[in-house]
This record gives structure tokens, sequence and C-alpha cells, in this order.
């Protein structure tokens, strides 16, 4: 069964010579059992800090931190290690140990832990078969790809069957396409297993495929958090808008804009898609009903915990009292952006060119 965890008014400061930065500022918020749990943010937001408070690696300057019910804050290192003991984490940069087979990396966890000999080379074998690596036990990781090498970093996390996985950038040094295998493997993992995992990422593309919720870090505080799909449709803040809009590529930047208007002569405007509101079956009704011509010029619709989301930039031909009544019903039900035409543009976009 999967650990939860509770921060309540979580702050960290570090004293620096320069003065006293603070990495986290009261930071409140819950992890489920078995959940996946995105925590995403740009360098520098805090998100790295925050992993370390879960795992007890840093002591909290102010505020609680609960693993299973337990508050961690201010235990002791020996009450620290069984609780550790319970979490698996995951490197960015795989931290696997160059002068230790594959099979020697994953079993060393359980080799510290005092594993007898032949319950140790079980659980590898188990490991390394669930990995997809079995074929590689005997190799070293200088002779694996960065994609393989994650994967004996996930095995190693997992061998000592935590309750609780932290997965700290652990894509953000793979190709697209190893990225995938990666996120799968961690899925699987949470399937099967049953494990509770903590995603740090700066990737909202990662969030959208694996989590099933998400906090967004800014300045060491979570300025947005909720689950995945309402995160994505309705982003509050500005930070938030930034990284849906790094996912999703559905709303067109100024720029592009500017060249719909240049290319097409209608009224260009965008509409947002979500399971709510039924967005693509609506436009094509109302189009119909109204006697306007429209035509998908941008944008594009996705899946996101199997619902659809996205947005449909549309040039629409017709009169303009038609084309009004149209936008007008159209807003009703759905976010509508109008971009004006060629002859009248309207600004849609925010101060740094990225849709409003």
């Amino acid at each position: 069964m999967g650990a939860t965890v509770s921060l309540r008014g979580v702050t960290k400061d570090f004293d620096t010579p320069g003065g006293s930065i603070r990495a986290v500022d009261n930071v409140s918020l819950d992890i489920g059992s078995g959940e996946v749990f995105g925590i995403i943010g740009y360098s520098g937001a805090g998100k790295s800090t925050l992993v370390r408070l879960i795992n007890g690696l840093e002591t909290p300057t102010s505020g609680s931190v609960a693993i299973d019910g337990q508050v961690i804050t201010g235990l002791p290192e020996r009450r620290l290690r069984p609780v550790r003991a319970g979490i698996g984490f995951v490197f960015q940069q795989f931290n696997l140990l160059s002068s230790r087979t594959v099979a020697g990396n994953v079993g060393f966890p359980l080799r510290v832990a005092g594993v007898d000999k032949r319950a140790r080379e079980r659980r590898v074998a188990e490991l390394l078969d669930f990995v997809g690596l079995a074929d590689k036990a005997q190799q070293y990781p200088d002779q694996l790809s960065g994609g393989q090498k994650q994967r004996v970093g996930i095995a190693r996390a997992l061998a000592t069957k935590p309750s609780l996985l932290l997965a700290d950038e652990a894509t953000s040094a793979l190709d697209p396409e190893t990225t995938r295998d990666v996120l799968d493997l961690l899925r699987r993992a949470n399937d099967r297993l049953g494990v509770t995992i903590a995603v740090i990422t700066h990737e909202m593309s990662v969030v959208s495929y694996l989590c099933s919720r998400v906090a967004v870090m800014e300045m060491g505080h979570v300025v947005e958090t909720g689950p995945v799909y309402d995160v994505f449709a309705d982003p509050q803040r500005p930070v938030t808008r930034r990284f849906v809009g790094t996912a999703l590529h559905d709303r067109p930047r100024a720029d592009v804009v500017a060249r719909l208007r240049q290319r097409h002569s209608g009224r260009i405007v965008t509409v947002a898609v979500t399971d709510q509101n039924g967005s693509s079956t609506l436009l094509t009704e109302r189009l119909r009903h109204y006697g306007v011509d429209g035509a998908v010029i941008h944008g594009g619709i996705t899946e996101i915990d199997s619902r659809p989301l996205g947005a449909l930039t549309v040039e629409l031909v017709g009169l303009d009292s038609a084309i009004e009544e149209l936008l007008s019903d159209l807003r009703r039900h759905t976010d509508v952006v109008d971009h004006g035409t060629a002859q009248n543009p309207i600004d849609s976009t925010d101060e740094d060119g990225d849709p409003r």
C-alpha cells in the first residue's frame, strides 16, 4: 500500500554569506496513498528542496512533514532511518556505481539493509525482469544507454519495496521516446505495486502523461494545485498558463496570430475544447445554425486522463451580424478568444506574446 504525505505550513530558509534565502515558503499539501502526484516549477522554484524535506534530508525552518501520519520533523537520525527505508529515490543523473554491475547496483540497497545473498539475488532478478533488463544483469553502467541507466535507477529505488517513490527530474536527461518508456515504467510501478509516486519536474508534458494531481511552484510557494485535467483546462496563474502552453501548443502566440491574419481574410477566433462543453461538436452545430463558414487554421485536441482538451483557431466567414451572434452563443458554453481580422486586429496576448 502506498504511503501518504502531508505538509503543513512548511518553510525552509538557508543561510548564505549574502543573507537568508527562503527556498520553500509556507507550503501545505497532501499526497494520497497510491497517488501519482506532480510537483512542477521552473529552476529555483523550490521543488527539489521540497523533496528533500519530504524524505527528511532537510529539516523545515517551520511547519511539519508527516509520512503515513507520522510527523518526521525533528526526529533524531536513528528514528529517521526506518522512515527513509520506505522511500525510494530516482535521480536525474542516475547516480549508478560505475564499479558495480547492473545487478550489483540494484542489489546495493538490499546489501546495506542486511538482506542475505539468496534473498537478494531473488529480489534483483524480479526487479530486472520488471524493468525489462534481465539480460543486462552482468553489464556495467557505461555499457548502457541513458534510458537503460534510468531503468536500473528505478529498479534500485524499488529494491527495498518502498511505499513512496520520489522521482526528481527523472526524465530531463532523456530523449522524448526514452522519456515515454521511463514514464510507462513508473506508471506500471504505481499500477502493479501500489507505490505512491511524487514526480518533480519542469515539464508539463510529463505531468499530463503520468500524474493525477499537480502542484505548481513559483518562488518557493505552491501557487496552484488540483487535478491535472482541471489545471490544464482552466489555469489560474500566469506561471501555470505558461507551463500548460508548453505542453498543449494549441493556442497561437502573437507572431502566429499575425501570420494567420495575413493569410486569412476572415474573422479569426480561438475556441476552447473540453469534455464539459463538447466544443468541437458545438462549434460545428452553431456554424451551421448561423450560416457562417468556418475553417480550422490552427490548434489541436489532445487527451488528458482520457478526456479531450485543447483549442481550435478558426477562420469565420459570413455576415458580421451572424458572426457576432455565433460568438455570443459560443461564449455561453466555452472560452472564446477573438483575434479580429487583418483590418481590425484585436490584441489577445499578454506582454510576453503568449496567449491569454
